[in-house]
């Protein structure tokens, strides 16, 4: 949600899914510039937004309290359009402090706990790498995304101030612009307009490959997606075997249970007991077995989801859905292994059965 499903991200290194990685090919083209979205935006009409946007790590400090390696992230005005984040207080840049490269700066929720300790930060003056910042602004905590990254630990700046800090033109900043088109346009037609666009603006021959990547969320859903298709391959292959092996387990309990109450099953077969009556019987302590294991197991996973949910900060539930198909997994698996004891039980002669030795 982060990352926006209508983003197209232009950087040089395209984001990998899946397949050979020609990182000698991407590390020679030109980083994204911030001419390149200028002149994105003045011969696009498709692109609302365009943000160009670098980070960076420094030090920052207040008074007598210093943190090390900060993120800093330093951005054009449009970025608060594409980026999704709330001001818990203060407020964004006007476009007059982006454009001009005012010492101005928007500080995550967690620096400002740190940095702060409590006290209101905005209108007071925070240091970085020797250069005095006003805080005009503090993001509401919103936690870390699968990919680790978060606005809490992150202070904003506007990129022309963060010249003071950084080379623009350096091939080591790894800038990204980041594009987001009208309402009324898709994302691959913007996909087409940005390649066309930017080949004019590149000068690149029609011969010659794009030096260029556009990335979209997308390619990381259909990243994780084949990732998830082969932990639930995995998991059916470990699951099948692992309710292979408790089937035959539970199959030989019951075996046993007959032979052990053989005398029993005679003297109920001699009182007019009938078959079904004894497959019956047999049949709902495999059941209450595999219904006792598969409730074990669902317990387990209960508590496995709470831990996960502790440690990682997402939200791992044992649905209804998932309690309902274990249950009902459990009772089949029952029935299907207590079928053969169960049947040789109601088959036994009475006579023989009660004089069993």
């Amino acid at each position: 949600s982060s990352l926006g499903n209508d983003i197209v991200y232009l950087q040089k290194w395209p984001w990998a899914s899946g397949g050979n990685y020609a990182w000698w090919e991407y590390y020679k083209r030109p980083q994204p510039t911030l001419n390149d979205r200028k002149e994105l935006l003045k011969r696009s009409e498709i692109i609302q937004y365009a943000a160009y946007e670098i980070a960076f790590f420094k030090n920052a400090s207040y008074k007598k309290t210093s943190l090390d390696n900060v993120q800093i992230q330093a951005t054009t005005y449009d970025y608060i359009n594409v980026h999704y984040f709330d001001i818990l207080l203060g407020r964004y840049f006007t476009e007059f402090e982006a454009k001009n490269g005012r010492n101005v700066a928007i500080i995550g929720g967690e620096i400002a706990d740190k940095l702060f300790q409590g006290d209101d930060p905005i209108g007071k003056y925070i240091k970085i790498g020797g250069y005095k910042l006003m805080v005009i602004g503090v993001t509401a905590k919103q936690g870390s995304d699968l990919l680790g990254l978060s606005m809490d630990q992150t202070i904003l700046i506007p990129v022309k101030f963060a010249t003071h800090f950084v080379n623009l033109k350096s091939k080591n900043i790894n800038p990204t612009i980041w594009i987001k088109p009208k309402n009324e346009y898709t994302g691959t037609q913007l996909m087409e307009d940005l390649k066309k666009n930017l080949r004019a603006i590149r000068r690149l021959k029609p011969s010659e490959k794009n030096n260029f990547a556009l990335n979209k969320a997308s390619i990381l859903s259909e990243s994780f997606g084949q990732i998830f298709i082969i932990i639930d391959l995995a998991g059916l292959i470990i699951g099948g075997f692992s309710i292979l092996v408790g089937g035959f387990g539970i199959a030989n309990i019951m075996f046993v249970s007959v032979k052990e109450q053989t005398k029993i099953i005679g003297i109920q077969k001699a009182l007019g007991a009938k078959r079904k009556f004894i497959m019956q019987q047999f049949l709902y302590e495999s059941v209450v077995l595999t219904l006792m294991g598969g409730t074990l197991g669902l317990i387990f996973v209960a508590i496995l989801s709470f831990a996960g949910s502790k440690i990682t900060g997402m939200d791992f539930v044992l649905g209804i859905k998932n309690i309902f198909w274990g249950l009902f997994l459990s009772i089949s698996i029952g029935l299907i292994a207590g079928l053969a004891p169960a049947s040789k039980a109601s088959k036994l002669d009475p006579v023989i059965a009660i004089n069993d030795l």
